[in-house]
């Protein structure tokens, strides 16, 4: 299980993990994620939780950073963005023989990212926007109050790119400080996403999440797999196929080594139970 920011533990953060690679996944569904989620933002005691939406790549990603794979398994919790990641959830379940009864699902980032916007209605849930453009920003913000009504934003910011120095995360929180939200999404892509929720987490004491594409997709700014194809596990040949120069490398390479870690600490999980 992943640890906590604050005082959502009691809440969003009771349930098991299972190991990806060395990365630690809750096992939950979407909406159980989301209710959770609800109901760790609505304690008082709490001082903000981070989320993050970590898929194949992610992973990847950890495997050779180093400072990456220590924040995904540090405070907040990572969510199994893809059926990827859900089937090695699966697999080191039942390798730990603990997976008989249990159902691991995906939870996408742009799908909990809508499903938190529409429940949050009855909680009068704040929202900030950071990331993308300022025509994206204007793009999803209409986009949600067309399919949201009510819910409430109230304020985004569109970063210049760079890195994420003081610089970035003093103009973040000048931002974001005066519209009190109570979640603040950022898209930035990962991993660079989630080094930033988890600072201004800790800098603003709000709950963030790293989001990824979900901007694009509910902006229409850019095209999301139909879901038969999320369920099959072969989102990332639609993406590859919508966005080819951008994303060949992250496939091409970042697969392959998805598999090798994943199966190999499957493995070494095998000899340790033998």
């Amino acid at each position: 299980m992943t640890g906590s920011n604050g005082a959502g533990e009691g809440h969003a953060l009771h349930r098991r993990s299972a190991l990806v690679a060395g990365i630690p996944f809750q096992v939950t569904t979407l909406s159980d994620a989301v209710e959770d989620v609800l109901s760790a933002i609505a304690d008082p005691a709490s001082d903000g939780i981070t989320l993050r939406f970590a898929n194949a790549y992610s992973v990847a990603e950890a495997t050779r950073d180093r400072s990456y794979k220590n924040l995904l398994r540090s405070s907040g919790i990572n969510f199994p963005d893809g059926t990827p990641v859900s089937w090695y959830m699966r697999r080191a379940l039942k390798v730990g023989r603990t997976g008989r009864h249990v159902t691991c699902r995906p939870v996408r980032g742009p799908s909990f990212f809508e499903m938190l916007l529409d429940k949050g209605r009855r909680h009068d849930l704040r929202h900030f926007l950071l990331g993308a453009s300022e025509e994206t920003l204007a793009l999803l913000t209409a986009s949600i109050q067309d399919k949201y009504p009510g819910a409430v934003i109230v304020g985004s910011y569109s970063p210049p790119f760079g890195p994420l120095d003081e610089t970035f995360y003093e103009r973040s929180v000048e931002a974001i400080s005066p519209c009190s939200p109570n979640f603040v999404w950022v898209a930035l892509g990962a991993p660079k996403q989630d080094f930033a929720s988890a600072e201004l987490s800790r800098r603003l004491q709000v709950s963030t999440a790293g989001v990824g594409a979900a901007f694009d997709f509910l902006a229409g700014t850019a095209s999301e797999a139909p879901e038969w194809i999320r369920n099959s596990g072969l989102e990332w040949v639609f993406r590859l196929a919508t966005e080819p120069r951008r994303l060949w490398k992250r496939y091409l390479f970042g697969n392959p080594r998805f598999v090798v870690n994943a199966e190999r600490a499957l493995w070494k999980m095998k000899r340790a139970k033998a």
